[in-house]
This record gives structure tokens, sequence and C-alpha cells, in this order.
């Protein structure tokens, strides 16, 4: 059975406008102009219990209005869901006491007391044994290395460290269900791959489901294998990362280092290329080949060259997502 089984989900916000001055404000007061804001759109997935998902889309695609319905805090305009069973906007409270919804740059520590004692405000709320909580709280501990930041208050952390901080306080009560929207924002480099680290780590150890929304491409090669994208509050693919990168980018980056002291003409490395995009480098060229030709591409240059290197890549994930957005949408919740 489906861990999250999401059935033609629609929200729509009734937005007020108005004109500026206080001409249009007094009017305003007789006649409200209101417009329909649709920011989810008939989404339908399902996900299987474990799985970590990449939920992408560019800034207002419906991410975050998605991941707060799932969570139960927002109601839906039609549609249903259920996670773990539960219809989540019941709030039934054994459903809560199994998700978490973890956004970055929103805080649930309490900010003038020690982190420990946010986290006993948590054991109470969500009933935790004193032995189940002790055993949990140092686990977390070691996983996040925290020994030095429990009894800080949470308004002297930094943001990586009140990130890790919140991570913990967010997953005591052992959910089986993760909501996590933009965890590693802000965050150094360092630290992004120790957030991911842990989550990687936390799935591994419990099989807890993860729905992950982040900029951050990093983050999502590392933790998903599946990735749902959507744009304007569409669905526009759900399937394999592996299988977006296919199916978006169709062409490979050759780059070739020349043995020391050779030097190539363009117009000859053209030639060997017929006709694909090239453009130089400190010591050699880089080709954009499409990828049907990678293999004859490649053979033509190491017989024709005095190549000291050569190297085949796909394209960044960037630049497979932002071909995504540029194009129509494909087939709703096509797979690869």
């Amino acid at each position: 059975m489906p861990a999250i089984v999401v059935d033609r989900l629609r929200k729509t916000y009734v937005v007020p406008e108005r004109e500026g001055g206080i001409k249009a404000a007094v009017a305003a007061l007789v006649k409200r102009r209101t417009r329909e804001v649709e920011a989810v759109k008939d989404i339908s997935l399902s996900i299987e219990p474990g799985e970590v998902v990449g939920f992408l889309g560019p800034n207002g695609a419906g991410k975050t209005t998605t991941l707060k319905m799932l969570a139960g805090l927002l109601y839906p305009t039609s549609g249903g869901a259920t996670v773990l069973g539960y219809t989540p906007w019941k709030r039934d409270r054994s459903y809560l006491g199994q998700m978490a919804l973890i956004m970055g740059q929103r805080s649930q520590l309490q900010w003038d007391i020690p982190v420990v004692d946010s986290y006993r405000l948590n054991k109470a709320i969500f009933q935790i044994n004193d032995a189940d909580f002790a055993t949990r709280l140092q686990e977390l501990t070691d996983l996040l290395e925290l020994q030095d930041l429990l009894r800080k208050p949470a308004r002297n952390l930094s943001l990586g460290e009140r990130m890790k901080c919140e991570f913990a306080g967010s997953l005591l009560h052992r959910p089986q269900v993760l909501f996590l929207d933009e965890p590693t924002i802000g965050l150094d480099v360092a630290m992004q791959r120790r957030i991911r680290s842990f989550v990687a780590e936390y799935n591994a150890r419990t099989g807890a489901c993860v729905i992950l929304t982040s900029h951050y491409m990093a983050d999502v090669e590392a933790l998903c294998k599946r990735v749902v994208v959507i744009h304007h509050g569409e669905l526009l693919y759900d399937g394999l990362l592996a299988g977006l990168v296919r199916r978006f980018a169709a062409d490979k980056t050759i780059t070739v280092e020349l043995t020391e002291g050779h030097r190539v003409e363009r117009s000859d490395v053209a030639a060997m290329i017929n006709g694909a995009p090239l453009e130089p480098t400190g010591s050699g060229w880089r080709i954009q080949a499409p990828a049907s030709r990678t293999p004859e591409v490649a053979a033509r240059l190491l017989s024709k060259l005095p190549v000291a290197d050569l190297t085949i890549e796909d394209q960044p994930i960037e630049t497979v997502i932002e071909k995504v957005f540029a194009t129509s949408a494909p087939e709703p919740g096509a797979d690869v």
C-alpha cells in the first residue's frame, strides 16, 4: 500500500486586488475586487513507503502549498489525499504523531530557552516515554553532533547549528513521513552535505518516506532516484531522475584536453564534429554533441587529435530542469 496517495488535488486562493491611492481604497470598501489564483491544479501521484522523492519547481510552482495540504495545514479546494491511510486535513492525532514538516528558515525551537528544553516540550506534546526519549535524543545527538548545542538558547545558534537542532527536534517522535521544504537553504556547502547525509541515514534506519523540495540540485542528486516536477501548479513530470536527464538532455558535453605544446585551429576541430557547438578551454575544446553521436564524435577526436585527456559528461541537472520548465508540459504522470 502506498504511503502517500494524491488524487486530483487542487488549491485555489481568492486574492483581493485594487489600484493604489486613497480613492481606490475607499472604493474597495464598497465593492471589493478579487481574482482566483490556482496554486495547485489537479495533481495526482503516489509514493511508496521508504521512497525519497524530489519535488521540484520554480518559485510559485505550488510545491509548498502541496506539502502544507499533505501535512494538514491547508484544506484543498477539491480532490483528495491520504498519507499513511489518513486524510491529512482532518488532523487526526495519530497522523500528526507520524509525520514531520521541516521548513528551512522557519523555527520551531523556543527562542530564549536551551534547545534541550524545546525537545522536552516536544516529548510532552508527542507523549514520548522517558526511555524512548533518552535513546532517541542520544542517537540524534550522535548523528548530528549536537553535544555542545543542547544547552544553548536557540537565539545563540548559527543558522547551520539551528537547522541541525530543528531536524533533531522534528524527529524525536520517529515520524514515518518527512516533508522537507528547502531544508538546506542558506547553509554553507559543508553543512548542506551533512544534512543530506543525515536524511539518507534516517531514511535507511527507519524506512521513512521523504518528500524533498530544494533549489540546490546537489540535494536532489544525492538523495532522490525519483523526481516530481510541477510548474504553475501542474504536474510536468513524474519518474526517475535519470529518465528526466535522458528525456530533456539530448546532448552530452565532451571535453578534450590536448597534450602540452599542441594547438589545433577551431576550423579543424569543427570539421571533425560536423557542426556541433564547441568552445575553447585553456588547453583544448569543449563540445556539445547529441547523445546518439557521442561515441562517434569521441572516436574521431581521439584518432585525429593529440589528446591528453577526454571526458564525456551529462548536462548539469540544473540545465535539465530549466529545459523542463521551458518546454510545453509533457503527458502528466509520465514515467521513464
